[in-house]
């Protein structure tokens, strides 16, 4: 990846570049690389392969500028089949979020046939065009390969998106640190309109049963519900090999700031 990292390394602090500025404020951090740093960090100081972080919870309660950032780590739970861990996202100086992370212990697979539903039925990303629309990716944030669906109509939605730079420089994207980084988008993806994203999320909520074994993340949008300016949105997640798990959020009824 040549394109500018969202953090480079300062000591113990992790330094924003213009890359990781997002949608609402021109000097504030898009959302995405909150969830993603909490959930890299908590990674690569807890995770290990025998454990699959299962659960990401991540609120935002304040719109951090581009300050450097650190991020602080406790031990709630340190057990042989679960682990709990708590991360805080502080910006300047400044609480801006949090993250709680459930890591579980990879054991035997179960011999039982549950329920689930259909694995939508999807192109490779390899065999869909680039689309031309540079809206499409937030001008080169990311990749896309849409699926069905687009901002701007109302109906089903299905797309690919790949990660197009690191998260820290010089620290390759791992499986969940990818997944982590890209859910944020569950909240514009459900939550968009005629209109476009009148809702900014104040949170999201990632399950995952397995980590991603390819570098494109799906999302298809199962729901969306909004009541006197509080949202809520919903999505299913997938590799190219299939079903990982899903994202969810929460999201309240916002105006851009000029820029």
């Amino acid at each position: 990846m040549q394109n500018e990292p969202f953090f480079r390394i300062d000591g113990d602090h992790y330094v924003p570049t213009p890359a990781s500025r997002g949608p609402w404020n021109p000097n504030s951090l898009h959302g995405r690389v909150i969830i993603g740093l909490l959930g890299h960090e908590i990674e690569r100081l807890y995770g290990g392969p025998e454990y699959i972080p299962a659960r990401l919870t991540v609120d935002m309660y304040r719109l951090p500028d581009l300050s450097p950032v650190e991020v602080t780590t406790r031990v709630v739970r340190d057990g042989y089949r679960i682990k709990v861990i708590d991360a805080e996202f502080v910006s300047g100086g400044v609480s801006a979020g949090r993250a709680t992370c459930q890591l579980l212990r990879r054991t035997e697979a179960t011999t039982g046939t549950v329920w689930k539903p259909e694995t939508w039925d999807a192109p490779k990303p390899a065999d869909i065009p680039v689309p031309q629309d540079p809206r499409m990716g937030m001008g080169g944030m990311w990749a896309m390969r849409p699926i069905t669906g687009a901002f701007g109509t109302v109906g089903p939605r299905k797309t690919w998106m790949s990660e197009v730079r690191e998260l820290v420089e010089g620290r390759p994207l791992t499986p969940f640190t990818r997944v982590a980084v890209a859910a944020d988008f569950a909240s514009p993806f459900a939550n968009a309109g005629d209109k476009g994203l009148e809702y900014i999320n104040t949170d999201i909520t990632v399950y995952l049963h397995r980590e991603p074994a390819t570098e494109w993340v799906g999302f298809e949008v199962i729901n969306h519900g909004s009541t006197d300016g509080v949202g809520i949105g919903e999505c299913l997640l997938y590799d190219e090999q299939g079903p990982i798990g899903s994202a969810a959020c929460c999201a309240l009824a916002q105006k851009r700031a000029a820029g």
